[in-house]
């Protein structure tokens, strides 16, 4: 760089300025390389599962209006009708897709009722297209509200002929699609005050322990899912490596609070805090849910420690 410096010196000032302007474009060129607006993106969620053929249906519907498309299949095993299970994952997915981002999720057991489908706008600057059921619950929570559509605007749909039990093809995918391309959502329908919440009730810590309750279970695996979140547990008291005795569906369980599964020996219960900061209960290489006899959603109580 110095040595083109010193030859710019003893050149004449046409050419010096015409050598300096071609230096600063070259500059210039890498960091204007770097700046590049991620392709269109719908993140996937349906309750459908995979051995038919809805799902690919619903992705053709949206490459056919967005061929640049990137899907991304969040899951579509969330347990049938379980509209907790779609808010939990949408909670817990979020945080990691960027602004601009598109949830297009199907969980409808009130398919072809009277509940609405909606677009909604989080204060993160993402979208969700989806039914008005109150699988944006625990999002709304925790990343507020900017705006709310019932989608009403048929030109965004796939044509006049609306099936009662197939919105998912005929509405959400569609105006999935078309958000994730830029189109100006706000001509989807009217604005809507507020949405439909699910009735979550949190745990409770008193001067007894803690109150909460199993939520789900953890995939193939048989860990129980609670909604205790690791702050209230620790107010209990507890060290990792102690043993307590936790009472889940009336059923008192001696286990450690570890770290991980391997913790304890095989087959053996645990409690841990899992990698979403929530209490969680294990079989190290076991389940849960099978060795105990488990099915959500279950009471769980855990006293303080003994001092």
């Amino acid at each position: 760089m110095h040595v083109v410096i010193r030859h710019l010196r003893e050149c004449n000032w046409a050419v010096r300025t015409c050598l300096l302007a071609l230096l600063m474009l070259a500059s210039y060129a890498p960091a204007q390389q770097t700046v590049r607006k991620y392709p269109p993106t719908v993140v996937f969620m349906t309750d459908f599962g995979v051995v038919d053929d809805a799902v690919a249906i619903c992705k053709g519907v949206m490459y056919g209006i967005t061929p640049n498309l990137r899907i991304v299949d969040l899951t579509h095993q969330v347990t049938p009708f379980s509209i907790q299970d779609g808010a939990r994952f949408l909670f817990g997915a979020t945080p990691y897709f960027p602004a601009g981002s598109v949830f297009v999720v199907v969980i409808d057991p009130g398919v072809g009722s009277a509940r609405k489908p909606v677009v909604v706008k989080s204060k993160r600057g993402q979208f969700f297209v989806l039914p008005d059921n109150g699988l944006m619950t625990m999002v709304e929570d925790r990343d507020g509200i900017e705006g709310i559509r019932e989608i009403t605007n048929q030109d965004w749909m796939i044509g006049a002929k609306i099936s009662s039990t197939f919105h998912g093809r005929d509405i959400f995918s569609p105006v999935g699609s078309r958000v994730a391309r830029g189109d100006d959502w706000t001509q989807i329908g009217p604005e809507l005050k507020q949405l439909v919440r699910l009735d979550l009730k949190p745990a409770k810590v008193d001067e007894r322990g803690l109150t909460g309750e199993v939520i789900a279970l953890d995939g193939p695996y048989g860990n129980l899912i609670t909604n205790i979140n690791a702050e209230d547990f620790l107010k209990l008291g507890y060290q990792r490596g102690e043993k307590l005795k936790v009472t889940i569906a009336g059923r008192e369980i001696e286990m450690p609070f570890v770290k991980t599964f391997s913790d304890v020996p095989l087959k053996q219960p645990l409690l841990f805090i899992d990698s979403r900061g929530r209490v969680s209960f294990a079989v190290n290489q076991g389940s849960f849910a099978g060795t105990y006899g488990v099915e959500p959603p279950q009471p769980v109580f855990i006293p303080r420690k003994v001092k």
